[in-house]
């Protein structure tokens, strides 16, 4: 008898990480399933992966998308539209997947990004993209479920002899520049897949960066030397306390609570 394969949703599989993402997982024989918005985002994802139409700022459109799956890769993100966009996509994604998974099991790989704590820098100020980013890190950790939280440096700034992964923890770097940390694209794209297929990164959030160097073949000693967030914590380990849940929005907490296992 054949054994299954896994299957993978890549949310967001139309974007630059998206599209890399599904030929990972394809590259390592997962039966790969790519969420996009309309039939005019399928051009370039391969023919391998499965195509399911779904709008991620609606839980009803996305049963068929999550439909047997075992694992999910957040890939996605609002590029423009201020606060209401970044609430809507970036954190609304993550709420409507879960929502639409009910309590399926399926294990999550989620991508934000290095600096996501940094409540007082002007990208936040200006649109509240950190805190939405960071509240939807907080629904998958009370989801319950095993996970894997990617926060990247500045994508493809990396130098070419600069490829050796670097894991932070603890979310420090605070210039908004280059100089937090830069990482390949494809090296994203391999640490995302690696989310849902390697138990030492198993309920691990870090910082993705390179320095000068070749990257290594065992990524699984880089993931087993980071702290795990301790159980029941809703931010990374090592992250700075200051979003307080008591100042919350009350649709956020109500959310939190939906999420959280029976």
């Amino acid at each position: 008898m054949t054994e299954k394969r896994p299957t993978v949703l890549v949310v967001g599989a139309s974007g630059s990480i998206g599209r890399l993402v599904v030929e990972e997982a394809l590259r390592r024989g997962l039966a790969t399933r790519a969420l996009i918005r309309d039939e005019s985002k399928a051009a370039g994802i391969p023919d391998a992966a499965e195509t399911v139409i779904g709008d991620l700022t609606r839980a009803d459109t996305l049963q068929r998308a999550v439909a047997g799956i075992d694992g999910v890769v957040f890939t996605h993100g609002a590029h423009e539209g201020g606060s209401a966009a970044m609430e809507a996509v970036d954190y609304g994604a993550v709420k409507n997947v879960l929502a639409a998974l009910g309590d399926r099991p399926a294990r999550i790989s989620l991508m934000t990004l290095i600096g996501i704590t940094n409540r007082d820098g002007g990208w936040n100020r200006a649109n509240e993209a950190l805190d939405w980013k960071r509240r939807s890190e907080r629904l998958v950790r009370a989801s319950g479920r095993p996970y894997t939280i990617v926060r990247p440096g500045w994508f493809d700034r990396n130098e070419s002899d600069e490829h050796r992964i670097v894991l932070l923890q603890g979310d420090r770097p605070r210039a908004e520049d280059a100089s937090d940390g830069v990482i390949a694209r494809e090296q994203i794209a391999e640490a995302l897949v690696d989310g849902l297929t390697s138990d030492a990164a198993d309920h691990k959030t870090f910082d993705l960066v390179a320095e000068r160097g070749a990257a290594q073949t065992d990524r699984d000693a880089l993931y087993a030397a980071l702290d795990a967030d301790p159980a029941g914590a809703l931010d990374g380990v090592h992250d700075p306390q200051n979003m307080p849940l008591d100042a919350e929005p009350q649709r956020v907490l109500a959310d939190l609570d939906a999420v959280r296992p029976a």
